[in-house]
């Protein structure tokens, strides 16, 4: 089974914001963090990204990708250290579905990029919250990947021709150049700089046989009663080997990321259907109604039902549990 899937399926993008970019410098903008990923595409030109927790700004070229999977706050600039005003000045409402334009006018270089923040259900599967704040894929990456470059390409010359139909082109489009640099993270074997793609840990678990496949595991079979032995049996390796690989690459414990895999989709369920309360401590692995409620509540904070009530209700709910 593919791994990749798994970990986006849970991911149910709504709608996307888009802009374009066409500054001159000098030139520096500041984004907050968003509740969304984040997307940033250079067409022309080139930029700097400074992000707290990565040792150097990194520099991205024309062709260059950058995915920021969580909407980490950063900075954009044609020079690190560059004075930045915030976004919000340029772009004060961002809503989803809707276009915008940053325009800067200077005496320097030119650079033109896409941007699109791309909203989603939370919360997000656990595996897709430990991916790394941002993905960088140079312009040589992404020619390697002709269906992300022949997509993002085509956004570009859609923008210019204003065609009707541009936001439902945009959500589509943008959410297939989101999955297609993923998988392209996936694919380069060289590391990134420390924090980005590349030798992030997390992208080296999904590559590793051993972790990968127990992953598999715990993302399509969560049900199951499974243990760090079994686990590891699965994955193929000694309890001690794949206890110590799984928490080094992975961040977390086994059972640990078993636990947040149950707890997301049960909270999915919780929202997304009417299955009973015992139904859905059975369908994500718990035997005992009263031990679900348990788990349920140290995680969330709250009860199922109070979850379940606090939730903002679904346009459609089914008794099935499949994804809407």
């Amino acid at each position: 089974m593919d791994l990749l899937s798994e970990l986006l399926a849970p991911l149910r993008l709504r709608a996307v914001f888009h802009s374009r970019w066409t500054v001159r410098a000098p030139w520096g903008v500041a984004g907050p963090a968003e509740r969304c990923a984040l997307i940033h595409y250079v067409q022309d030109g080139g930029c700097a990204v400074e992000l707290p927790g990565l040792p150097a700004p990194v520099r991205l070229a024309a062709g260059d990708l950058a995915v920021f999977p969580h909407g980490a706050a950063h900075r954009l600039a044609d020079a690190p250290g560059r004075p930045a005003v915030p976004l919000e000045s340029l772009l004060p409402a961002r809503d989803p579905g809707a276009t915008g334009a940053v325009r800067i006018d200077g005496d320097g270089p030119a650079t033109t990029m896409l941007c699109a923040g791309l909203h989603y259900d939370e919360p997000a599967p656990p595996l897709y919250r430990a991916l790394p704040p941002v993905l960088v894929l140079g312009r040589a990456a992404v020619a390697r990947q002709p269906l992300l470059a022949g997509t993002l390409a085509g956004l570009a010359r859609e923008w210019d021709g204003d065609e009707p139909g541009l936001p439902l082109v945009a959500v589509r489009a943008f959410e297939l150049a989101f999955v297609l640099a993923l998988r392209a993270a996936l694919a380069e074997p060289e590391p990134g700089p420390e924090g980005t793609s590349g030798g992030a840990p997390v992208l080296r678990a999904l590559r590793h046989p051993a972790v990968g496949a127990a992953l598999l595991a715990v993302q399509t079979r969560y049900a199951e009663p499974w243990t760090v032995e079994t686990l590891a049996a699965e994955a193929g390796l000694s309890r001690s080997a794949f206890a110590a690989t799984f928490r080094e690459l992975v961040g977390e414990t086994p059972m640990r990321h078993l636990t947040a895999r149950r707890m997301h989709e049960a909270a999915r369920l919780l929202t997304a259907t009417r299955l009973p309360h015992a139904a859905v401590a059975h369908r994500v692995g718990y035997g005992s109604t009263v031990g679900f409620h348990l788990a349920f509540k140290q995680w969330y904070g709250t009860t199922p039902g109070g979850y379940r009530s606090s939730a903002t209700p679904s346009s459609s709910r089914s008794t099935s549990g499949r994804s809407l």
